[in-house]
């Protein structure tokens, strides 16, 4: 299903880059709105467990997840 978070320190291309580049080969394809404040991060989850890991390998991006 996929899933809308909000992150706070994205603040351009380079960051939503930075995300898709390290993230992407695990999740899939991570769809990143840069007109929203705060910033808008989509991606396909499957279950808890892996929420849960998104939610922590963005954390160690610098990335924090806010909100659903």
């Amino acid at each position: 299903m996929k899933k809308t978070f909000k992150a706070n320190n994205i603040a351009c291309g380079s960051c939503s880059n930075l995300i898709k580049g390290s993230l992407e080969e695990e999740f899939g394809e991570i769809i990143i709105n840069l007109n929203t404040e705060p910033k808008e991060v989509t991606v396909e989850i499957k279950d808890e467990k892996q929420e849960l890991k998104f939610k922590d390998e963005m954390k160690e991006l610098g990335f924090q997840i806010i909100e659903e």
